[in-house]
């Protein structure tokens, strides 16, 4: 169920008309990637190998609790960055996000809402932390491909690119041409957050729970919807 947000519409219709590029994150606002084979299995599953390898040590006792894949990568990643093991772990996480494309949910309106932004002329691009091959078949199983590609930009072999690192979405603006002015970024995370400021792109949160919401505006963020739908609905009145 989409969080009972409150946001200034004459704010979100400000963000939407000067968008000439919109940059948007992938398992949050497109869909839920994780719905039908839960990231917190999959972390747990991490944690387990590493056990597997004699290689406990390499966590501390919270890291061993995180339900975020990502974050168990990245916490290993921080202590051996770029070692074979960080990219033994990243491959396991691709091999779990392709598992995951079979059951993932699509969010409520995100698919009229990228073709209605893309039939009006604007450019649209992927700036993720999920592997970029896994957010092509995705896309592909939406028919949605044709509004994106070749702009998908998401996980490198360097962890250390990862958003909160605006590398992804300064790889979109430059392919696209865009100025940071003209572009607006749609995540549901203060990491997409701080990204977009680094990047100097305009940011509109999205916020599928009440948890969601409270961190993306304890993180600063000041407007939020709990739903793509107002979005849609001012992109139906510009187009008449």
């Amino acid at each position: 169920m989409a969080a009972e947000t409150e946001y200034d519409i004459e704010k979100i219709r400000a963000l939407i008309t000067r968008a000439r590029v919109v940059l948007w994150d992938f398992d949050g606002p497109i869909c839920m990637l994780f719905a039908g084979h839960p990231s917190d299995r999959v972390a747990a599953g991490f944690v387990r190998w590493l056990d597997q390898l004699g290689l406990s040590d390499l966590l501390t006792d919270e890291e061993r609790t995180y339900t975020d894949p990502q974050a168990v990568l990245r916490a290993i990643d921080g202590r051996h960055p770029g070692s074979d093991l960080v990219m033994a772990m990243e491959k396991r996480l691709t091999q779990e996000e392709f598992k995951a494309v079979t059951s993932a949910m699509p969010t409520p309106f995100a698919d009229p809402l990228i073709r209605t932004w893309k039939a009006l002329g604007s450019r649209l691009a992927i700036t993720t932390n999920n592997s970029p091959e896994v957010v092509h078949r995705y896309l592909g199983t939406r028919g949605l491909l044709s509004c994106f590609a070749p702009h998908i930009y998401g996980r490198t072999q360097d962890l250390g690119l990862l958003k909160p690192d605006p590398h992804c979405l300064n790889r979109a603006l430059s392919a696209t041409g865009a100025d940071p002015s003209d572009a607006l970024m749609i995540g549901d995370a203060p990491s997409d957050f701080d990204a977009a400021q680094e990047a100097g792109v305009a940011f509109l949160g999205y916020a599928r729970n009440p948890k969601k919401e409270e961190d993306l505006k304890q993180a600063g963020v000041e407007s939020v919807v709990g739903s793509l739908e107002p979005l849609l609905t001012l992109l139906w009145e510009r187009s008449t």
